[in-house]
C-alpha cells in the first residue's frame, strides 16, 4: 500500500522556519497501533491523518507517543495540503476532529483557522513546574497545559527547563508567555511527556493564550510570535468562545510511503 506523505513547515511563509508537520492523506482509516508507528516514524512533532467523509473531513493527530485532542501546526499543514493538492477548488474545508469540528478557510496567503476558545483559571503551581522552569513566574494558570505567564519577553527567550521534571506534570504541555517586545505576547510550548521536548510553533497552545491576552490588553486582534529557535508568526482574534488563528505554510517535500 502506498500513502501519500506531505512535510509542511505551518505559520511561517519561509522554509526551515515554524513548525514542521508530517501530513498523510487516507483513502480509510488504519488501525491506531499504524497510525502512532507511522507518527513514530516521522519523529515530528504532529503527524496529521486525514479521511474523506461527507462534505469535509476527519482529522486526527498523533505526537511520536500519544493521539492528542487538538493540534493547530498540524491542522493548518493538513488545510494547506488540500488546498494546494487534493483540492484545489476549495477556499474552505471543515474538518470533523475529538474538539469539535474546525473550520480553515483562505485568507489572501494566510489560511485562518476556526478553533475553540480554552481560557486558562488561575492555579496553585505545583513543585514541579516551578522547579523544572527555573524561575518563578508572575502568574500560573491552567487550562489543557499548565499556562505560566512572565514579567518579559527576554525571561521567555531565557528559559532553560528541566525537561524530566515538567514530564512528570498532569498536563499535556506547558505553555510560557509575556508580553512581547514588538508584538502583543510570545510564547514557548514545552511537552516532554507527549514526547516533544520543545514545541517549535503551537497553535491549540494559542486557545489559551488568545483569551488570556485579549483581556489583559484589551483588544480582540492580537499579533504573536512564539520564540522557539525556529520560529513562527501568529495572526489572532478572539470571538466570543472562539479564536482565529492565521498563519503561512510553505511545502518542504512531496512524496510516498509504502506499508
Amino acid at each position: 500500500m502506498k500513502i501519500p506523505l506531505y512535510q509542511i513547515d505551518a505559520f511561517t511563509g519561509n522554509l526551515f522556519k515554524g513548525n514542521p508537520a508530517a501530513v498523510c492523506p487516507l483513502n480509510e482509516w488504519l488501525n491506531d497501533e499504524t497510525l502512532l508507528n507511522i507518527a513514530a516514524e516521522n519523529n515530528l512533532s504532529e503527524t496529521a491523518f486525514f479521511v474523506k467523509e461527507g462534505m469535509g473531513y476527519r482529522l486526527r493527530w498523533f505526537t511520536p507517543e500519544v493521539e492528542v485532542d487538538l493540534c493547530g501546526h498540524a491542522t493548518l499543514a493538513a488545510a494547506f495540503v488540500i488546498f494546494n493538492y487534493i483540492d484545489p477548488s476549495l477556499n474552505r474545508v471543515v474538518f470533523a476532529t475529538q474538539s469539535g469540528n474546525l473550520t480553515v478557510t483562505t485568507n489572501g496567503k494566510l489560511l485562518a483557522m476556526d478553533f475553540p476558545s480554552r481560557k486558562p483559571a488561575a492555579c496553585s503551581p505545583p513543585h514541579d513546574l516551578i522547579k523544572g522552569l527555573g524561575v518563578s513566574p508572575a502568574e500560573t494558570l491552567k487550562s489543557r497545559d499548565y499556562f505560566v505567564v512572565y514579567s518579559s519577553e527576554e525571561e521567555i527567550k531565557n528559559l532553560k527547563p528541566d525537561m524530566s521534571l515538567l514530564s512528570k506534570l498532569d498536563a499535556l504541555g506547558v505553555i510560557v508567555t509575556a508580553k512581547g517586545n514588538q508584538v502583543d505576547f510570545v510564547s514557548r510550548f514545552f511537552a516532554p511527556g507527549a514526547g516533544i521536548p520543545e514545541d517549535p510553533v503551537t497553535g491549540s497552545a494559542h486557545s489559551s493564550l488568545i483569551p488570556y491576552w485579549a483581556e489583559k490588553l484589551a483588544k480582540s486582534k492580537l499579533h504573536a510570535l512564539q520564540v522557539s529557535k525556529r520560529g513562527g508568526e501568529l495572526f489572532c482574534e478572539l470571538n466570543g468562545d472562539r479564536v482565529m488563528i492565521s498563519g503561512h505554510a510553505v511545502k518542504y517535500l512531496e512524496g510516498f510511503f509504502e506499508l
